[in-house]
């Protein structure tokens, strides 16, 4: 076990042998510290959390009561192999959440990046990866092995189903199922989740330029129409544009899927 001095650890917690708690972490009362987990530099537990398996927290992470953050994985076939959970600086999980280890047939590694907001009772499964600046509102289930990148918005109450990606930007309207994947910048909505359009005022509020937005516009179009399957549309806007958000969604299109696109109505 280390356990830097400038630590604070409430003295109802426990901390097991060999667990890291890194400089100037706080641990609120009634926690508990597994023996293979890492706590990097700042990490506050507010209090009743408990984290166990093969987890790292980094830095400035913030983790509210009653969270369950690195249990073994809601898989039948997981028979105790050694894999990991690995969270990054920043993050805010809240009250409830629970996060599971990766598993051997997925890799090994459940992933979350930096600076996400993890909301009340949301579910991240095993081997599930995730980008950076990630909201996920309260409740939102994401299953196993499924890959969110950045600045995506999940809300309230929707369903991941296992294997989906969801592009870039992509914003999930609340009480969504969502059965494929979803397209970088896309907007998403329904209780069978649909595409519904671009994601507009994501894509201002980050600052993306006007030029930009208008390609991307006119792309989301050329995908709804023409001939050709939905990846042979996919392919020739890859001629017709020369944007990087634009380049970003061929490549999303064109890049491996276990579960298809939700595509333009």
């Amino acid at each position: 076990m280390s356990i830097h001095p400038s630590a604070q650890i409430h003295p109802s917690s426990v901390i097991e042998d060999g667990a890291v708690v890194g400089e100037n972490c706080q641990i609120g009362p009634f926690c508990l510290v597994g023996s293979d987990v890492v706590l990097g530099a700042g990490v506050v537990l507010k209090s009743h959390v408990v984290i166990s398996g093969d987890t790292s927290i980094d830095d400035d992470t913030v983790i509210f009561q009653f969270a369950s953050i690195g249990a073994i994985p809601q898989d039948l076939k997981y028979d105790g192999e050694p894999t990991k959970l690995i969270v990054g600086k920043r993050n805010r999980i809240r009250e409830y959440v629970t996060m599971n280890l990766g598993t051997v047939g997925g890799g090994g590694v459940t992933r979350v990046g930096d600076d996400n907001l993890i909301m009340a009772s949301a579910h991240v499964a095993h081997d599930v990866q995730i980008g950076n600046r990630v909201i996920l509102v309260n409740s939102v289930a994401v299953a196993g092995h499924c890959f969110i990148e950045d600045d995506v918005i999940i809300g309230g109450l929707s369903g991941i189903h296992q294997w989906v990606r969801i592009g870039q930007g992509a914003i999930i309207g609340a009480l969504s199922m969502v059965t494929a994947d979803v397209l970088p910048h896309a907007l998403v909505q329904g209780p069978r989740a649909e595409l519904d359009g671009l994601n507009l005022v994501g894509l201002k509020r980050r600052g993306v330029a006007r030029d930009d937005i208008n390609q991307l516009r006119a792309a989301f179009q050329m995908l709804k129409q023409g001939e050709g399957s939905f990846k042979e549309r996919a392919a020739r806007l890859h001629e017709d544009f020369d944007s990087d958000y634009v380049a970003r969604m061929v490549d999303f299109v064109m890049g491996d899927s276990d579960r298809g696109f939700l595509t333009p109505k």
